[in-house]
C-alpha cells in the first residue's frame, strides 16, 4: 500500500483560516452560459402553472427558513 495514500496532515489554524476565507469569496457559477439557440428552445417550452406556483412556495419557505442550514 502506497503510505501517501493513508498519510494525513493536520493544517495550521493559519492554514484553515486562509481555505475559509478563500472558500467564503468563491461564487458558484455555471461552467458556461447556455448559447443563443439552447435559450431560444427554453424561451419555446410550455410554461406549467403547477410549476411556477411550487417554486414561489419553495422561494416563500427558503425566505422564513431557521435553523441549521439557514444561509444569511
Amino acid at each position: 500500500m502506497d503510505e501517501r495514500s493513508t498519510s494525513h496532515t493536520d493544517p495550521s489554524a493559519e492554514t484553515e483560516r486562509f481555505e475559509e476565507e478563500q472558500d467564503a469569496q468563491r461564487q458558484g457559477k455555471a461552467d458556461r452560459m447556455p448559447t443563443p439557440e439552447e435559450e431560444a428552445v427554453a424561451d419555446r417550452l410550455p410554461k406549467s402553472d403547477e410549476a411556477a406556483e411550487h417554486y414561489r412556495e419553495m422561494a416563500e419557505r427558503g425566505a422564513h427558513q431557521e435553523g441549521e442550514g439557514r444561509v444569511d
